[in-house]
């Protein structure tokens, strides 16, 4: 308690002890969130001139918070990537029934993926529950031989009896995908449930032309069926005509955690599909806080958050920016901030510390496979702690940890959020697959330990609302912008918290380790 108190005296005096000093680190923060989401950086999209501004702020700040260059003697390591544009003016689809076409209305009825190359597909349809393959729980929703070039057709989700961490990785993109391919189907069609949509479907067709992109080296690109969609839950009658089944059968079987039918449809799709492909450059920034411990200054904790954001869209009430303030310019702003406090007080710790601002997390976590698969340290990275629109919206009295029960760096957060005070929670919603979902999990996939944060709330309080009116409102909206209430001093007090956070894991004698019972430990080598 004394060594917190400690630190959190010297952040404070160096952020300014003029003012309250909350207040005065809070301040702090936000500039850096003020730069990164300003209009002028046009939403920061991955390959775009504003990106390229705002890697350049972040590397000048690594330079004042006295961070060595982590690729070499340079802040950047080059990401190249492949940018799919959808044609969708060129490109149409149909439902096939009764030997009868009718086109189906693009935004409005379905949003198409967009392939690697431009395809035509007809392919009957089969309705494959959630559409996954869990071995490890026994669980198969894809064991169906009529799966073999068909497409499938699923509801986004899972069943609640699995466990939530198992549930979502078996949910990721490169295991569906790799779990289509086995049962042989060729394609995809993805229904949301109403009621765990982050995003409404107005908003997502509003923004569904931009572009996709994946890494253009080909041994790290995600493995993708010949089509994939994503069908409006409100507009699926025709879908599954004669079928027997209805969504609203199927959307109550998953409310009330009951198994969901599996059954061949009566409807086959015909899709043309118009795709444009060309290489676009980015580029990860990572920086280093060399270990001082001869024995241990080869294993590294990374503090990782991502740059990018979703550049600019369709104009909503005149705005067409995706500033991205909280997501996640609020992360990069706590990477700086936490390397301005330790340089502040002269920290030494015994592990090195490598400060990782990522790109193309809106992609698909592509930065972060990226690095994890290409890291430019040399050495073991043995924890990711990472910063994803941690959303202080409130005064910090909770905070929900996703990984909290995988690993011992859940007992870490524990103690030094506990030595202040502030309770941790457990993810209280599993179901919205968010341990898998940001840059945490690309080192997860490599074996690392690493945990992710949300400021927590305690049902039916005015918290809870708070938070969800914003992920309805404000996620992936031109509405994350710098006109939104943030509590600034909730802010600070949280990188407090996890600068108390690095420096135990980076001065601790063992490295983190996954917990006996962790799904995760098996990707541990």
């Amino acid at each position: 308690m004394r060594r917190t108190l400690t630190f959190f005296l010297l952040f404070v005096f160096v952020l300014g002890a003029a003012e309250p000093a909350w207040v005065a680190a809070g301040k702090a923060w936000w500039a850096h969130i003020e730069y990164l989401a300003d209009d002028k950086l046009e939403g920061r999209n991955v390959g775009s001139k504003g990106y390229d501004v705002a890697a350049n702020y972040v590397v000048s700040q690594f330079e004042k918070a006295g961070l060595a260059p982590g690729v070499g003697s340079s802040y950047s390591q080059p990401v190249e990537f492949a940018k799919l544009t959808l044609n969708e003016q060129a490109s149409s689809l149909a439902l096939i029934y009764d030997k009868s076409a009718t086109p189906v209305k693009l935004g409005d009825e379905a949003l198409l993926g967009s392939p690697h190359d431009t395809t035509d597909t007809e392919a009957p349809l089969v309705f494959a529950g959630y559409g996954l393959a869990i071995p490890d729980a026994g669980y198969n929703d894809l064991k169906d031989p009529a799966l073999k070039g068909a497409i499938a057709v699923y509801l986004m989700g899972g069943p609640a009896q699995i466990d939530g961490n198992l549930r979502s990785h078996s949910s990721s993109a490169d295991e569906r995908g790799k779990a289509m391919k086995a049962a042989g189907a060729i394609g995809t069609i993805a229904i949301p449930n109403p009621k765990s949509m982050d995003i409404p479907w107005a908003r997502q067709s509003a923004n569904r032309l931009q572009a996709r992109m994946g890494l253009a080296d080909p041994a790290l690109a995600t493995q993708a069926g010949q089509f994939s969609a994503t069908w409006n839950p409100s507009k699926t009658e025709a879908l599954f005509a004669g079928s027997g089944h209805t969504m609203e059968e199927i959307f109550a079987a998953a409310n009330a955690n009951q198994p969901l039918p599996h059954f061949v449809m009566k409807t086959s799709i015909r899709a043309h599909v118009v795709t444009s492909r060309e290489k676009v450059d980015s580029r990860n920034l990572v920086a280093v806080r060399p270990g001082s411990d001869a024995r241990l200054k080869n294993e590294f904790v990374v503090i990782s958050a991502h740059l990018d954001h979703l550049g600019v869209g369709a104009p909503v009430n005149g705005d067409a920016i995706f500033n991205g303030a909280m997501d996640d310019a609020s992360g990069i702003a706590s990477l700086i901030e936490i390397a301005r406090a330790l340089k502040a007080a002269k920290v030494k710790t015994k592990r090195s510390i490598v400060f990782a601002a990522v790109t193309g997390e809106e992609k698909g976590l592509q930065g972060s496979r990226y690095y994890s698969e290409r890291p430019t340290v040399k050495g073991k990275i043995v924890a990711d702690i990472n910063m994803d629109m941690f959303l202080p919206l409130f005064p910090l009295r909770y905070l929900e940890i996703q990984g909290l029960n995988e690993s011992t760096l859940g007992d870490d957060i524990r103690a030094v959020a506990g030595a202040v005070k502030v309770e941790i929670q457990a993810d209280k919603d599993p179901n919205a697959n968010r341990f898998i979902r940001s840059d945490q999990y690309s080192f997860i996939k490599k074996g690392v330990p690493a945990l992710a944060f949300k400021f927590g709330w305690v049902p039916g309080s005015n918290e809870e609302k708070i938070y969800k009116a914003w992920y309805t409102n404000r996620y992936h909206a031109v509405s994350d912008d710098l006109s939104q209430p943030v509590d600034k001093e909730a802010a600070a007090q949280f990188n407090a918290i996890l600068v108390s956070l690095l420096r135990r894991v980076a001065d601790a004698e063992k490295a983190p380790s996954w917990k006996a019972d962790s799904f995760f430990r098996r990707f541990a080598h």
